[in-house]
């Protein structure tokens, strides 16, 4: 009795939800994974962050001034970059899923970044690959001078390594972080409630360096600095990363989802006028423990949503893969295939989100950015109002709304995740209201003091954007947040690096999105002579009119939010307590009916 009990107790010194070191053995409880191994992996972030938004938040300003691009051209090439940036991922989650796992496909993929980001520095630093200039005695936009082609190349090429980077590390440092909680353990359980919440935190802290300090350097000092600045920043992120490396939990390769995804449809498509049996004990599974033992994760039980793909577990006769699927792989891809009109209900707020780095930038350079007699805010400086409003209302909703919903509720998140996704959604709306009307202020300004050319500063206070930079960062604490954790917690256990990837493509087709609207618009009201709502003077454009249409778009939305929403199912808790138990008593079983 003394030696179960012992054996007992060193079991419970283990990790039970199968994670393990990069060697592939099981990892102590006591050593590894929590907030210990997770203040390595925010750290990184902090730092990551600091150097994409480094780059990102003033890029349309570079674009305008250094490469003389217009209004839409500049706008849709930020746009455009940004998209590919959160696109990436799902190449990147396919390769740690399938084949090389979170930690060694983001650490190769910080390869890629890095050189990304060293050949981006070159480009605007070295002579022979920096845009040729006309000196201080002639304003940027106003220099004759272009840069070649190849010079042009060169930047675009660094800003796509960049990209092809980030398709590795984004997808996989923060499943990796969720991945240092055991779902079998309660109190690691509730501590990974917290973890999307200061994940978002450390994200934007981060932010705010890059939006204030490395901006200002940018504007006042130059590009060269202003990149190196972030190029460093990202090296100290990866040492961060790999101080943390011993305490870190990993999971175990389980195979692409891709093809267990496809495996079903086929399945499914070739057994398509095969009758589904009745009972789901009929349909083809393996035991618990072999799941436990051999795969190292727990069965799904069968539900009844999207019965269809119930046909792929339906036993005819052939055992092959293509023709017949387990019921927990057909869950599975039901899991992921049911949260498809969720993902396309984000693209249009992610649409929105892209014209805090464009439109809204450009609009603030036309403003008055003085702060005292010797200080000029450079307009990109706005976003660390995003920034700063994000953080305050993050702080404010984990520490107090939280437990106050939670009291009447009786939901561990206060309110569902679902739920704080249709708040950030209304915020949206809000935010290009609030944006309209700032920008009729500033047009009727500058009529009213006949300040109509390109270049003109109108006599107005850049912080009169501020509330919308404000109610951005708002929304992000709700829409963001929600949608980061949704993806991951409703994705099945061997399918959270694509989960997440469904968050980051949202915001990349959304702002793929951006860039085809502002094309589309400012093409179709130029038409028939038409003076255009997007010119590059804005002055004499009518941006209240295309964020007024956005609003609209973000309205009807909302509205499709709300039927997608009511058809939802969220996926069953499993009972992982239950399921061990019953292993141990199928294990038992075999013990003494082997022994008889």
């Amino acid at each position: 009795m003394e030696k179960v009990v012992q054996e007992k107790g060193l079991s419970n010194e283990f990790t039970e939800d199968g994670s393990v070191d990069l060697k592939g053995r099981p990892v102590l409880r006591s050593e590894t994974g929590r907030w210990k191994a997770c203040s390595f992996i925010v750290g990184y972030e902090v730092f990551e962050r600091m150097a994409y938004y480094g780059i990102t938040t003033n890029l349309v300003v570079y674009l305008a001034e250094k490469l003389h691009e217009g209004t839409v051209k500049s706008s849709n090439n930020v746009t455009n970059w940004v998209g590919t940036v959160w696109m990436t991922p799902i190449l990147g989650a396919y390769i740690a899923d399938a084949h090389l796992g979170r930690y060694w496909t983001f650490l190769l993929a910080s390869i890629i970044y890095l050189t990304g980001m060293i050949l981006l520095t070159l480009s605007v630093s070295l002579p022979s690959l920096r845009p040729p200039s006309c000196g201080g005695a002639i304003k940027e936009e106003d220099c004759p001078k272009r840069a070649t082609t190849f010079q042009i190349a060169i930047f675009y090429c660094a800003l796509y390594i960049i990209a092809a980077g980030t398709g590795g590390t984004k997808p996989n440092i923060s499943t990796m972080g969720a991945d240092q909680f055991d779902e079998f353990d309660p109190k690691e359980r509730k501590q990974k409630l917290s973890f999307f919440n200061w994940w978002m935190f450390s994200i934007f802290f981060g932010t705010l360096f890059s939006n204030t300090f490395l901006v200002y350097i940018q504007d006042t000092v130059g590009f060269s600095l202003g990149y190196a600045l972030p190029t460093v920043g990202f090296m100290v992120s990866v040492a961060v990363f790999l101080v943390g490396t011993r305490f870190y939990r990993h999971k175990v390769v389980v195979g692409s989802p891709f093809v267990v995804i496809a495996r079903v449809v086929v399945a499914t498509l070739r057994k398509w006028n095969v009758t589904t049996p009745n009972d789901p004990k009929e349909l083809y599974e393996f035991g618990l423990e072999y799941y436990y033992s051999k795969l190292k994760k727990f069965k799904i039980d069968h539900t009844n949503s999207l019965r269809f793909l119930d046909k792929a577990a339906v036993n005819t006769g052939s055992t092959s893969p293509w023709t017949l699927c387990t019921v927990t792989q057909v869950e599975e891809t039901k899991q992921m295939i049911k949260m498809l009109p969720i993902l396309l209900v984000s693209f249009i707020p992610s649409a929105v989100i892209a014209q805090g780095g464009t439109l809204f930038v450009k609009q603030g350079s036309t403003l008055d950015r003085n702060m005292g007699p010797n200080f000029e805010i450079p307009p990109a400086c706005l976003s660390a109002f995003v920034t700063i409003f994000m953080l305050i209302s993050l702080f404010i909703y984990d520490r107090y709304f939280v437990p106050f919903a939670r009291s009447y509720t009786n939901n561990p998140r206060g309110i569902t995740m679902l739920q704080r996704f249709g708040i950030g959604l209304v915020l949206h709306v809000i935010v290009m209201i609030t944006a309209s009307l700032a920008e009729r202020k500033r047009l009727s300004v500058a009529k009213e003091h006949n300040l109509l050319q390109k270049g003109d500063q109108l006599p107005l206070s850049i912080f009169i954007l501020l509330p919308q930079f404000a109610l951005v960062g708002i929304a992000d604490t709700f829409l963001e947040v929600a949608k980061l954790e949704f993806f991951y917690d409703q994705a099945p256990d061997g399918m959270k690096s694509l989960g997440t990837s469904y968050s980051s493509s949202s915001l990349g087709i959304g702002h793929f999105l951006s860039s085809f609207l502002l094309t589309t618009v400012s093409e179709t009201t130029a038409k028939n002579g038409r003076r255009g709502w997007i010119l590059d003077n804005l002055q004499i454009s009518h941006l209240d009119y295309y964020y007024t249409f956005l609003a609209a778009l973000s309205l009807l939305n909302l509205f499709a939010f709300l039927i997608v929403t009511k058809f939802f199912v969220y996926n069953a808790e499993v009972d992982y307590t239950g399921d061990l138990q019953k292993i141990a008593v199928e294990a038992s079983g075999k013990k003494d009916g082997f022994e008889t």
